[in-house]
């Protein structure tokens, strides 16, 4: 039988949200890690600050604190960049322990070789073992796409990358992605306090902006400020006022001739990829515990003279303010009077949505 607590009616004038046991039950928490997350494509860097040369390997762990799942990537000698599983098929242990440039991959424990593809290569003392090797013993290869320099990865859902990221692709296809370099010095982590979902949810209404962000209110047209849905993303289109910071749109944009000051993509379940005239800030919520979210802000300046106007400006402190409202609903849902709530029909479709797709999910 389905859990009714669950089950979002599709029409949001008689929708009520999730039920507060999503944000409270650590089965569930438990649940959405193998039903939202182990099947979505996520974000995992870009090709030049990881692996930039051939022989280069870049071991890094994929939502570390919930997926935790070992991963490499590698540059092979003809250049080509394959993602890995980081774990030998052997006993397990990690094979790349930090950044390298290398000939082949080994492991340090029994000396097990793999090639820069995954294959297996050679294993001391193993003569006599039947059957051996096999396909088992190489190292798993993951798909890898990307869009520009970014590149995205799945641990094996059936949805195609396109289902979670052909709507921004599509929507964006005239941007100067060569012009868009990493600035780890403007990127940086923030803990918040409250469950991932109630941080998504907040970033996925425009409804709260005149109330918490002045800042941001002060720039942009509330009045004009849209929501639209896709498959496995949304969209809310951030217009600037009339003497604001605005995008250059060529004619073949859909949205030529508006004054779009910010698109705020998000890409089910946990990112946020929010572009600016200046360039991009990727956000990714990272779940590290029912009420404990790690969301990695990492930055992207494709036209420093514009870097921190318009929309895109004092991100921190809309952060802070975004965070202290979160933390306060973290608390609320804990409370023995309150189970779920109704839509502004006109203002959050993009949380509507949100909770749909986690329903269908789980």
């Amino acid at each position: 039988m389905p859990d009714l607590r669950f089950s979002i009616h599709p029409d949001i004038a008689q929708a009520t949200t999730l039920d507060t046991a999503f944000y409270t039950d650590p089965g569930l928490f438990s649940l959405a890690k193998e039903k939202l997350f182990a099947p979505s494509w996520q974000f995992i860097g870009d090709d030049i600050s990881s692996a930039a040369a051939p022989g280069d390997a870049f071991p890094f762990t994929l939502l570390e604190g919930y997926l935790d799942e070992p991963l490499v990537l590698v540059r092979d000698k003809l250049g080509e960049l394959r993602l890995l599983s980081n774990v030998c098929t052997h006993r397990g242990n990690i094979v790349v322990d930090e950044p390298c440039r290398l000939a082949q991959l080994r492991c340090r424990y029994h000396g097990r070789v793999f090639e820069l593809d995954g294959a297996f290569r050679s294993m001391p003392e193993f003569r006599e073992v039947a059957n051996f090797p096999s396909s088992t013993d190489n190292l798993s290869v993951m798909p890898l796409e990307r869009w520009g320099p970014w590149l995205f990865t799945s641990l094996g859902g059936r949805d195609s990358f396109r289902e979670y990221w052909g709507d921004m692709i599509h929507r964006l296809h005239w941007l100067p992605l060569e012009k868009f370099v990493l600035r780890p010095e403007l990127s940086r982590d923030f803990i918040v306090k409250a469950h991932w979902a109630l941080y998504c949810e907040n970033y996925l209404e425009g409804f709260h902006i005149p109330y918490l962000h002045a800042g941001l209110n002060s720039v942009i047209d509330f009045g004009n400020y849209t929501t639209e849905l896709f498959e496995r993303s949304s969209l809310q289109l951030g217009i600037a006022k009339d003497d604001e910071e605005g995008f250059d749109l060529p004619a073949s944009s859909p949205d030529y001739g508006k004054k779009v000051a910010a698109y705020y993509f998000f890409v089910f379940p946990n990112l946020m990829f929010n572009f600016y005239p200046w360039g991009l800030s990727v956000n990714i919520v990272k779940p590290m515990g029912l009420a404990e979210t790690r969301v990695s802000f990492l930055t992207y300046v494709a036209d420093e003279s514009k870097y921190d106007k318009g929309a895109g400006s004092g991100l921190d402190i809309v952060e802070f303010e975004d965070e202290a409202v979160v933390e306060a609903v973290q608390r609320g849902v804990r409370s023995r009077f309150y189970t779920h709530g109704r839509y502004s029909v006109t203002r959050e479709q993009g949380t509507h949505h949100f909770h749909r797709l986690i329903a269908e999910s789980i």
